[in-house]
């Protein structure tokens, strides 16, 4: 029978599930924190979610374990402490590569509701309470959308985003926002 000392073993176990948890961590990140942000649960360190690293300190206290146990020929508390001197370590290490990740991440993309407020030129005529198409700039580019209205609005025609629909946007004719802002003021006697 093989014996094995039990801290060999928590060291070797340390190793391989914080290990393989770094990895299955690193490679569906954004997947995990999409999950955890839906449900409005996030912690992170200096913008690095704490998962990471707890995991690169549980891999690296078992790999500094096993150095201690096998190279060092030390066991007990003092292979226990060499092992959190090598979890700090991996904690440090791993921070320091998701922060260089988080850096090398391009801007987040502009939304639809981000484009509320500004003007655009109706591509496809819109039907009342049907969908057409409009051009709008936004990010140095023009774009083409999905626009409804609740009034029909001619090819060619400058209307104004005041809100979203999915995907879509909702639309008004540029002159009814303004007729609109002139009627806001006193009336003649």
């Amino acid at each position: 029978m093989i014996a094995i000392p039990i801290d060999d073993l928590v060291f070797v176990v340390c190793t391989l599930v914080g290990g393989g948890l770094l990895l299955v961590t690193v490679v569906v990140d954004d997947i995990l924190g999409g999950i955890l942000d839906a449900l409005h649960l996030g912690f992170d360190i200096g913008g690095v979610s704490l998962m990471p690293l707890l995991l690169g300190f549980v891999s690296m206290f078992g790999v500094g374990g096993l150095f201690a146990t096998q190279v060092l020929g030390v066991h007990g508390s003092q292979a226990g402490l060499i092992g959190a001197v090598g979890g700090a370590i991996g904690f440090a290490i791993v921070y320091v590569m998701f922060t260089a990740l988080r850096r090398s991440e391009g801007a987040n993309p502009f939304s639809t509701s981000t484009l509320v407020g500004r003007q655009a030129s109706v591509a496809v005529g819109i039907p009342a309470g049907r969908f057409g198409s409009v051009l709008i700039k936004a990010e140095g580019q023009t774009h083409e959308f999905s626009a409804t209205s609740s009034v029909d609005i001619p090819a060619g025609s400058a209307v104004t985003v005041i809100g979203t629909a999915g995907t879509g946007l909702l639309v008004e004719p540029l002159a009814a926002r303004s007729a609109a802002a002139g009627t806001g003021g006193t009336t003649g006697v």
